[in-house]
């Protein structure tokens, strides 16, 4: 099951860089930069930490990809 997610749109809401998420959660840009870009799906204490730097729920962040593709 593919993941999909909202982290680019929430944190551009937020007027926060990848640094500024990244910073926050206490990993590296790149991390961010592959999460954003559906390369790397967080660890479950990771994504966490993203919901709460963005004072949002988990399933709020992310959630699984519909099976034809389309996102939410």
């Amino acid at each position: 099951m593919k993941i999909t997610n909202q982290v680019r749109a929430l944190r551009r809401d937020k007027g926060w860089t990848q640094a500024d998420l990244a910073a926050a959660c206490g990993v590296s840009r790149q991390t961010i930069v592959a999460i954003e870009k559906r390369r790397y799906d967080p660890s479950l204490s990771l994504a966490f930490q993203i919901a709460r730097a963005f004072a949002v729920r988990v399933e709020d962040v992310f959630h699984p990809e519909p099976p034809d593709g389309t996102n939410p």
